[in-house]
């Protein structure tokens, strides 16, 4: 790739092809070397980054030995750059060290290139802990009668099949609009979604899943053929839907029910399944885990904090809590 040193070209191959990173992920880590070694050639410009655009700096020259020069300092320094010159926030900055700690292990373990990590006791960036967003049960059954009133849309039928999987199985954008027709069982008792590092994982559809889907697969090729025969959800073009797609037809429902100025997403979808299904009190959460498709536990607990209701019927419980003066 233009203007990219071979070592992150092939750390990039070695992320797809290895390690089966998606390509966002691969994207995103390469660019986060780029920023990282183009800073340091400004710096050794003398050119300050924080007042100069350094995106156009080229840095297809930077071999392994100007690697090797590279320590921690340098590192913490642009860390410090990340987050005074760029305003980049903790997740961001999390990101970045998340990359070159994985780039500087690579080097390292893999190619046998350099001795030591730089990057390998930094610590990560503390980040704002922040409770996930979602529709309380009367607002999901608000956008799912969204769309069953929208007696003017030719495609009714799949967009409320697209909120019901949404809702009800906690799915990634990613994961719905890359579900192909034979990913699903001949009974609909399930499907199959690939997530995450290329992740295939199986969820089980209850019945107002099924009954969707059944509704919505005779209307599928209304249009004409579809051009991905495999391809669950089809676009008006015939092709497999968007994730563009699949945003515009969450936001216009959501604007039909009203929940337009809430900064409701695809995502917050996903975190209202969740919520929805751990606050029924009847699911553990490493159950929960595994129909998200999480790979570590901690990432699944946040929704173990999210029940307002739960806790206030919890206090309700003290044996004191009735005692009046």
């Amino acid at each position: 790739m233009k203007q990219t040193p071979k070592s992150v070209n092939e750390f990039s191959e070695y992320l797809r092809v290895v390690k089966g990173r998606s390509e966002k992920t691969v994207f995103q880590y390469r660019q986060d070397l780029l920023t990282f070694f183009r800073y340091l050639r400004a710096t050794d410009l003398n050119i300050d980054p924080e007042k100069t655009n350094i995106s156009e700096i080229d840095v297809e020259d930077i071999d392994i030995d100007y690697i090797r020069k590279i320590d921690r300092e340098k590192v913490m320094k642009f860390l410090f750059y990340t987050a005074n010159g760029r305003k980049n926030n903790a997740s961001t900055r999390a990101r970045k060290l998340s990359a070159l700690k994985s780039y500087f292990k690579y080097l390292c373990v893999i190619k046998r290139d350099l001795e030591d990590n730089p990057a390998l006791e930094i610590d990560a960036p503390k980040k704002k802990s922040a409770l996930p967003k979602y529709l309380s049960v009367e607002e999901s059954l608000d956008l799912l009668n969204a769309v069953l009133t929208d007696e003017l849309s030719k495609h009714r039928q799949r967009d409320y099949c697209i909120l019901t999987l949404f809702l009800n199985c906690g799915m990634r954008l990613s994961e719905l609009v890359g579900i192909n027709l034979s990913d699903l069982d001949k009974e609909l008792r399930s499907l199959r979604v690939l997530g995450k590092g290329n992740k295939e994982r199986i969820i089980y559809l209850n019945d107002a899943c099924r009954e969707a889907i059944s509704a919505y697969l005779p209307h599928r090729a209304a249009d004409g053929e579809p051009k991905d025969k495999n391809a669950l959800f089809i676009s008006r073009n015939h092709n497999r839907v968007s994730n563009q797609i699949v945003q515009k037809i969450v936001e216009k429902y959501l604007k039909a029910a009203g929940l337009e100025n809430k900064h409701f997403s695809t995502h917050k979808l996903r975190h209202t399944a969740a919520t929805l299904i751990y606050q029924s009190g009847k699911v553990d959460v490493r159950v929960l885990k595994d129909i998200l498709g999480h790979e570590q536990l901690n990432t699944t607990q946040i929704y173990t904090h999210i029940s307002d209701k739960s806790m206030e019927d919890a206090m309700a419980q003290n044996p004191l809590a009735k005692k009046k003066i």
